[in-house]
């Protein structure tokens, strides 16, 4: 893809292309809204899902992940029984597919155990190289499909009508020079994407 001269480099975004095969009519949930779930959430409404779960931690995002196309929003914290509970519950047996980008072995587990028996199919997104992750042989005999999903396949640049529109993926943008709040950012789950700026000026 070649970027045009005119072209704002704060505003350029690409979307990962590992929802190419969500079918129209179909139910999905995204765990975890940074910028790569909101990108599996917008990508799963091009492709005709009928309903997206949208799940994370922070409830801030759910009117982000709306506005990209999500129908409904989760927070796990505030439910007594596990998010994939809720989940089955929600649409009546599980989820069609579901996408995991946070990088935790539970919520990998959990985003599995979110699908509905027989044809369910969990992509892990997230990275980790740390822990190992472990699960029933039933939650894999019963059907459903388990696979991962690294650079995310084919790649192409998001078709947003206006720079107003991309806006919406870039929370903050700061000096390279204050990093400390860069940090900060990361550990309260607050920002989506942050533009970081390497110029003095």
């Amino acid at each position: 893809y070649r970027i045009r001269s005119n072209q704002s480099l704060d505003n350029i975004l690409f979307l990962i292309n590992f929802v190419k095969n969500v079918e129209p009519g179909s139910t999905c949930a995204v765990f975890g809204l940074g910028a790569v779930g909101l990108a599996a959430v917008m990508g799963c409404k091009d492709a005709g899902a009928k309903r997206i779960i949208a799940v994370d931690i922070n409830s801030e995002k759910a009117e982000k992940a709306k506005a990209f196309g999500a129908t409904d929003f989760v927070n796990p914290i505030y439910h007594n029984i596990s998010i994939n509970q809720v989940l089955v519950e929600m649409t009546n047996g599980g989820v069609d597919y579901s996408l995991e980008r946070v990088g935790k072995v539970e919520v990998m587990r959990s985003a599995l155990e979110s699908c509905i028996k027989g044809w369910g199919v969990s992509v892990i997104v997230g990275w980790t190289d740390v822990y190992s992750i472990t699960v029933k042989p039933l939650n894999l005999l019963c059907g459903r499909t388990w696979k991962g999903c690294m650079f995310g396949g084919k790649i192409f640049p998001l078709g947003f009508k206006s720079k107003d529109d991309c806006n919406w993926y870039i929370c903050h943008s700061l000096k390279c020079f204050i990093l400390m709040g860069i940090v900060s950012l990361l550990f309260l789950f607050c920002s989506i994407r942050t533009v970081i700026s390497l110029s003095p000026e």
